[in-house]
């Protein structure tokens, strides 16, 4: 095993959370080459690691384009942590090109689907093994000796209280996932108000909502403003974040930075949660109907998401001052 290549495409949480173990492994493996291939926009995300080198590929790419852009790369073994049918039927065509060539490799991620019905009885008695340790899986099928997946939590930094900076990303994906938008404004009127330092996140798209909640210098929004670069570097910088079950979760997490996070379609439980956050600080309303969705894209049955309006404000800043309580300590 000289060159490895990791793929997943998609989604933009799926491989922020692969990158700290891509760094585990690339650090206690000087030997090896490494190869990402991933979205271009989070080729940020793997800068400064380690013998890695990335390669960004658009996730709506035919196979056969796929298939040209992994043929190029020249790995012996394929580590494949998305496994769907566009990728497979790329690494299909990798495999029959190198046939007779029996230092080749390709280990898949194995998804285990289930029904919703079997996914919620599951999480009754155990919760879903973590997505990160799913991803350790393949590697250890590939023969890699395991690395050592730090357990240990993510506190926020000792700093005086007119210096402490909470991100705000109150947007996701899907409206199963997005606390309501007033509760949210409410919650940076709160914690302007204490005197702490409020930065919003977002999309080019949802920079005017957020525009309309700055004050000053006191909160402001880098929506659509910064590069993906810079909006890495702004995140590191962060005493803490507070986030829906999307993206930024993760982006925080690999950067090691504490997320106060909201839960309402899906759930904590479901494996995705954010790598070394504090199961405490998910706040979830645990309402009988709750998980509906293992994505958030289903309705609400009720039509009201009462799942997240039963997260108040007061509940999520009641959450961050013990946070920052406990780091003072």
């Amino acid at each position: 095993m000289k060159h490895v290549l990791v793929i997943r495409l998609s989604a933009l949480g799926d491989v922020a959370i692969m990158a700290p173990l891509v760094e585990m492994y690339a650090t206690t493996n000087a030997d090896i080459r490494f190869t990402v291939a991933g979205p271009p926009l989070l080729q940020p995300l793997f800068e400064g690691m380690p013998n890695v080198e990335y390669l960004g590929l658009k996730k709506k790419q035919s196979s056969a384009k796929i298939y040209r852009a992994l043929q190029a790369v020249g790995a012996d073994t394929v580590i494949d942590l998305h496994h769907v049918n566009r990728v497979g039927r790329a690494l299909f065509m990798l495999r029959l090109r190198h046939l007779l060539d029996f230092h080749f490799h390709i280990y898949s991620l194995r998804k285990g689907r289930l029904s919703r019905w079997l996914f919620i009885h599951h999480l009754k008695t155990a919760p879903r093994k973590a997505q990160i340790d799913r991803y350790d899986e393949v590697f250890s099928r590939a023969g890699f000796l395991p690395v050592c997946i730090d357990a240990g939590y993510l506190y926020a930094h000792v700093t005086p209280a007119d210096e402490i900076r909470v991100g705000i990303a109150p947007f996701a994906q899907h409206k199963g996932k997005i606390w309501p938008l007033d509760s949210m404004q409410q919650l940076v009127g709160m914690l302007a108000d204490r005197g702490y330092k409020v930065v919003l996140f977002g999309s080019k798209d949802e920079a005017p909502v957020l525009e309309g909640w700055t004050r000053g210098d006191r909160v402001v929004s880098v929506a659509g403003k910064q590069s993906f670069r810079d909006e890495l570097e702004i995140i590191k910088s962060l005493t803490l974040m507070v986030s829906m079950d999307s993206a930024n979760m993760h982006f925080a997490s690999a950067l090691g930075v504490p997320v106060v996070s909201i839960w309402g379609a899906t759930h904590p439980d479901f494996g995705f949660y954010g790598y070394r956050q504090n199961p405490s600080s998910a706040l979830c309303a645990k309402l009988p109907c709750q998980p509906c969705s293992a994505y958030g894209n289903k309705p609400c049955r009720y039509g009201d998401y009462r799942c997240l309006r039963a997260i108040t404000p007061q509940m999520v800043f009641d959450k961050i001052e013990a946070l920052l309580s406990a780091a003072q300590a």
